[in-house]
């Protein structure tokens, strides 16, 4: 580990509202009024990533290919797509994201550090839950992009990130450069103190870490690090009342365009269970990214032959140049006014940061894992009954025979840190396509990519195929410049 001299003003880049640039030019004194639940309350309000990952997290995966469309050209899709990212600080890059991350934390530890000085009295205990998870909630997205994937053999070494625990009380600070080991220890420390305290007593319950959305985070994260029986734990209730839980595909065929893109992020599905508006234009890039999913490669992803049961998804891809990029539709983009006579303001965009949808899941795998074989089955089959079009209990019913046939082991694919017998490897490669399909355009395949150590071969027209290796350097992306030209050390290339 190395000591690090990062300026609050670089590290903590406030780029999303004026309202956080006053609160922290006022350090320290301005703490002291955070003396009521109520007031720490509403600094938690910013304790949520105000930035979007999911167009660089998506343009790096498999699920994006060339159009060939030279006019839709954009400097910040080429370099995405061929994992070049530089430092381009503008919304939806992983500079704004690491930005509005650290921001975020700094929000948690200040709720944290109050609630501290108070004595941590018990009925204060929902906000600390709260600021706990979402502390955590931001390093580990921070770590899972620019850091290598998490691996038990190589994490005592593996550089991480910053792990802050402590609000900044100086404008210059020195900070650890942490390794992955250490990042994931302190996640998994306020995560597990975090659950003990979260609730779901909000009066906007879906805008904050409730206690379903804290389930699915941790779920999440034991996922990645391989422990089952904790992802089980928190996926029981879920597992019991899934009926009207997860998403129902079918509504969104019976809505118009603009109708059903906004009921993606609303509160009232009851899947949603964490939403942020997150400062971001990327509804734009459906049509303006020359790099995304194409026409041409519709039926690679939404075939009728890529699921368990062969028959039509009921996804809905739409196209708005003739289907030489198409889109499932799930963003919408409003404008928030600063000044509405002169017409300036911002833009924003509703994001889904955690769902039912993806617990669900995880539990499938968890259960895999377990080798609680045909209860996965069971729970894998009402997901693609409700998926697919004109889905037959009888015909239709989810089997082991039928994984092994539709993804059979092919050696060297899927390689995580942990073992799996040849049935693990089957049903692991189907859960991960289903997900890729679920949650296309969310970035989550990224993480997926990542742990699995999974390959991925960009082509470009008139150009060789860009392949990242499945253990490739470029999988952390790289520390933005102007952190990095604080002496903070760079990912290795």
């Amino acid at each position: 580990m190395r000591k690090l001299n990062i300026t609050l003003s670089l590290l903590l880049t406030l780029v999303l509202s004026t309202s956080c640039d006053d609160f922290l030019s006022e350090i320290p004194d301005n703490r002291t009024q955070l003396n009521t639940p109520e007031k720490i309350s509403e600094i938690l309000v910013n304790a949520y990533p105000q930035a979007n990952y999911m167009e660089f997290a998506e343009t790096m995966t498999d699920n994006v290919f060339d159009s060939g469309d030279l006019t839709l050209t954009t400097i910040k899709n080429s370099q995405n797509y061929n994992w070049e990212i530089q430092d381009d600080i503008q919304r939806d890059t992983p500079s704004f994201y690491w930005d509005a991350c650290y921001d975020a934390i700094a929000h948690a530890n200040q709720a944290l550090d109050a609630i501290k000085k108070l004595g941590n009295p018990s009925n204060l205990n929902p906000q600390k839950g709260e600021a706990l998870m979402a502390r955590a909630y931001s390093h580990f997205m921070l770590v899972s992009f620019f850091s290598q994937r998490y691996n038990p053999a190589t994490a005592k070494t593996d550089l991480g990130i910053p792990y802050v625990l402590e609000p900044e009380d100086v404008l210059i600070k020195k900070y650890t450069r942490n390794t992955v080991e250490e990042v994931f220890n302190y996640i998994k420390a306020d995560l597990a103190e975090g659950l003990k305290y979260v609730n779901s007593d909000y009066k906007l319950p879906k805008f904050h870490f409730n206690k379903a959305a804290a389930n699915t985070f941790a779920s999440r994260f034991y996922a990645i690090t391989g422990e089952w029986n904790k992802v089980l734990e928190v996926s029981n209730e879920l597992s019991a009342n899934k009926i009207d839980q997860l998403r129902n595909y079918q509504s969104y065929l019976d809505v118009d365009f603009e109708t059903g893109t906004r009921k993606y992020s609303q509160e009232s599905e009851n899947t949603n269970l964490l939403i942020v508006s997150a400062s971001s234009t990327y509804s734009r890039s459906f049509r303006r990214n020359r790099y995304q999913l194409t026409g041409a490669n519709r039926d690679e992803l939404f075939g009728t032959t890529t699921n368990l049961v062969n028959k039509e998804y009921l996804y809905r891809p739409l196209s708005y140049n003739g289907q030489i990029t198409i889109f499932v539709p799930k963003f919408t983009e409003y404008f928030r006014y600063t000044n509405a006579n002169a017409g300036i303001g911002l833009p924003f965009t509703g994001l889904v940061l955690l769902s039912n949808d993806e617990l669900y899941l995880n539990r499938i795998e968890a259960l895999i894992m377990t080798n609680q074989i045909d209860l996965a089955n069971q729970e894998l089959d009402y997901f693609i009954s409700i998926r697919v079009k004109n889905y037959n209990a009888t015909t239709d019913k989810i089997t082991q025979a039928k994984v092994i046939a539709k993804y059979p082991v092919i050696e060297n694919e899927y390689t995580p840190f942990y073992s799996l017998t040849p049935i693990q490897t089957s049903y692991i490669k189907a859960i991960a396509e289903i997900r890729r399909r679920e949650f296309i355009h969310e970035g989550l395949r990224w993480l997926d990519i990542k742990r699995f150590a999974l390959k991925v071969t960009h082509q470009s027209y008139n150009q060789a195929d860009n392949i990242l290796t499945k253990d490739d350097k470029r999988k952390a992306i790289q520390i933005p410049l102007h952190v990095s030209n604080t002496g903070i050390e760079k990912n290795p290339r």
